[in-house]
């Protein structure tokens, strides 16, 4: 049996052996972090959440294709297209740049120059921020772009997000952030379809350093992903959001007292503390007291899903239900106006035509829809095609980059921004503006009621038809003024 004297080298050894043990799982720990984040100084070490700038102006931008006939009282609105070329004469340090389609130039040889002018100035204009010194930042899905190409040769940084490595969806998101100063939110892309064909509608925010640098962190948790297929357990502070809907910030829109924040999709792109969209959604209506008016490209609580090859549909309640909850529980007025088009799911009007059935014999009860229709050339199903994604109540408004189907939240990124008006109606120009182009949309003659006619077994069989048959006659359509 060994003495005192020999059992003291081995302890020692035990202790060596356990200290070691620990500096190589603090190692490890650290490699973990330090590879799950990327650290990296930049120029938001100038703008804090003590010095960010809260007395900000918002403009509504939006793009008219020239053959769309709006009446002329849907209140001020900047064209899109201006919108974007006031923020790079802003830019003096970086621009970040995110969205799903970069498309600015038509290969085209069809295409009418006129019709793509705008979107090839807007790409000089973005090549040129190199000989200016200003930095391009571009996030974008695994998308192959001339554009991206070239801009990359012009010392733009890209960098991809592969959403199909973590949720089989794709990067929806389209945004702008400038100097960390100045910031874009709404339907548009980075496609020239947007500055010319569609119908699309956003926001400018200017001289709004903390909702940007709340932005910007959407922005730095897709530019981490790059060549990623995980999502990292451990992330740096730099993605966590600053506000959401339970601690928005607090700020000047236009001299009036306001809140705002940003929310994002799907779930597992929430960083901490980010609220989601849908959640954003459901604060908005649930907050709402007298009237709910929405305007999105497609309806449809359905999430669509492929499971070994097989499709799988399931139904997807939490914004039917918002919107059934507020018409029948709480007596709000809902106005949903959704676009007509050759892509429109021929589960739509089923959809919609049981949210009208709430106010069959209900007294004090007020649900309307429109289908936007503009009659499509044969070559261009986006021709004209109403591509807004906003909503607007009495007292807030949400603009979005997703249409209101289930599939999107759950598997495709998308980026929302929640204002909420803190006073009286004569503060309240913001919204003012939102329903002022609501309502115009909803009045022109493009908008049209459904007029489908049940028969003896109750099904709207006359609007499914025209869903399905798109090339029907006019006097024959079930989407009548």
């Amino acid at each position: 049996m060994a003495g005192p004297a020999a059992q003291e080298p081995l302890k020692t050894q035990q202790k060596c052996i356990a200290i070691f043990a620990l500096i190589c799982c603090f190692a490890v720990l650290v490699v973990l972090i330090f590879s799950s984040v990327d650290i990296w100084g930049d120029e938001e070490d100038s703008i804090t959440e003590e010095n960010c700038s809260r007395d900000c102006s918002i403009v509504l931008v939006e793009n008219i294709p020239d053959d769309l006939i709006l009446p002329l009282e849907g209140g001020p609105h900047l064209a899109l297209s201006v919108g974007f070329h006031t923020l790079l004469d802003e830019a003096k340090l970086s621009v970040e740049v995110v969205s799903p389609v970069w498309a600015l130039n038509p290969w085209d040889l069809e295409t009418t120059p006129s019709a793509a002018k705008q979107g090839q100035l807007l790409f000089q204009r973005l090549l040129g921020l190199k000989s200016r010194g200003v930095k391009l930042k571009i996030a974008s899905g695994l998308i192959n772009s001339a554009e991206l190409k070239t801009l990359a040769a012009h010392n733009a940084e890209v960098h991809f997000v592969n959403m199909t490595a973590f949720t089989s969806g794709g990067l929806h998101s389209s945004f702008w952030i400038v100097d960390r100063r100045h910031i874009y939110i709404g339907s548009a892309d980075m496609d020239w379809r947007s500055l010319s064909k569609r119908k699309e509608l956003g926001v400018v925010v200017y001289n709004c350093s903390c909702l940007a640098l709340d932005l910007h962190r959407v922005f730095s948790f897709y530019w981490q992903l790059h060549e990623r297929d995980y999502i990292p357990s451990i992330w740096s502070r730099r993605v966590t959001a600053l506000y959401g809907r339970h601690d928005a910030l607090e700020l000047r829109l236009n001299a009036s007292e306001a809140a705002a924040y940003v929310s994002t999709s799907p779930e597992l792109f929430c960083a901490k503390d980010r609220t989601k969209d849908v959640d954003a959604i459901a604060e908005v209506i649930q907050s709402a007291k007298t009237f709910v008016f929405i305007s999105v490209t497609d309806y449809l609580p359905l999430l669509i899903t492929s499971y070994k090859g097989t499709s799988v549909t399931r139904y997807w309640s939490p914004i039917d239900e918002m919107i059934r909850e507020a018409v029948v529980l709480k007596g709000v007025r809902v106005r949903l106006l959704i676009s007509f088009w050759k892509k429109t799911h021929p589960l739509t009007f089923n959809f919609v035509a049981s949210l009208k059935s709430l106010c069959i014999e209900l007294q004090n009860c007020s649900l309307e829809v429109k289908c936007f229709r503009h009659k499509e050339q044969e070559d261009d199903i986006q021709h004209g095609l109403n591509h807004n994604k906003y909503m607007v109540t009495d007292n807030a408004a949400y603009i979005g980059n997703h249409d209101w189907v289930g599939s999107d939240f759950a598997s495709n990124t998308g980026v929302g921004l929640v204002v909420k008006m803190k006073n009286s109606l004569q503060d309240r120009g913001v919204l003012e503006h939102f329903k002022a182009a609501f309502e115009r949309d909803w009045r022109s003659r493009y908008a049209k009621s459904l007029q489908g006619h049940k028969d003896s077994q109750g099904k709207h069989r006359n609007m499914h038809r025209g869903i399905i048959n798109l090339q029907t006659k006019e006097e024959n359509d079930p989407l009548s003024l």
